[in-house]
């Protein structure tokens, strides 16, 4: 078991699960405003991020592009998305539980058959969601929104580190 790297995935799930609560409540004004130094409105990168975590989970099994969700996508709606974003990100967890000793993938793109190792797909997951919750993070705050604390002492208080010894 790869509990390090599963705590990792943990994290990611606490933090985009957080995120999409705390977007729930945005107009559809703020969900499509496109600002400065973004890549995207909020809502293209919250199903961005979401689809990323299903591309990322089947990555790891040499497979992709299998109808994931991504920027342009149809909004599925609160509800769906945020199921998406538990399943994804609880077959990340799954996933890293589960590894052991590290793998070869080959993931076929373009009638090529690059390598790469599996435990690289669940790093660029944490590191996908971290770059897009920011970024959405500074879209909701040029807005004027008030944004959820995702700091890693936010997560260790939600996960009850941090007692008296």
């Amino acid at each position: 078991m790869n509990e390090p790297l599963a705590e990792m995935l943990r994290y990611n799930r606490w933090a985009t699960l957080r995120l999409l609560e705390a977007c729930r409540h945005l107009s559809d004004a703020q969900l499509d405003a496109h600002m400065a130094g973004v890549s995207g409105s909020v809502r293209r990168l919250l199903l961005h991020m979401v689809g990323g975590q299903q591309t990322f989970a089947l990555r790891t099994k040499g497979r992709q592009h299998e109808g994931e969700l991504n920027g342009g996508s149809t909004w599925p709606g609160w509800d769906a998305l945020a199921g998406i974003a538990r399943v994804s990100a609880d077959e990340l967890v799954e996933i890293a539980e589960q590894l052991i000793e590290d793998e070869t993938i080959v993931l076929p793109y373009m009638s090529k058959r690059p390598t790469f190792p599996k435990s690289f797909f669940l790093v660029h997951a944490v590191e996908h969601g971290v770059e897009h919750r920011t970024e959405i993070k500074v879209a909701l705050a040029q807005q004027g929104v008030e944004t959820p604390d995702l700091d890693g002492w936010s997560y260790a208080e939600a996960r009850g580190f941090g007692a008296e010894a």
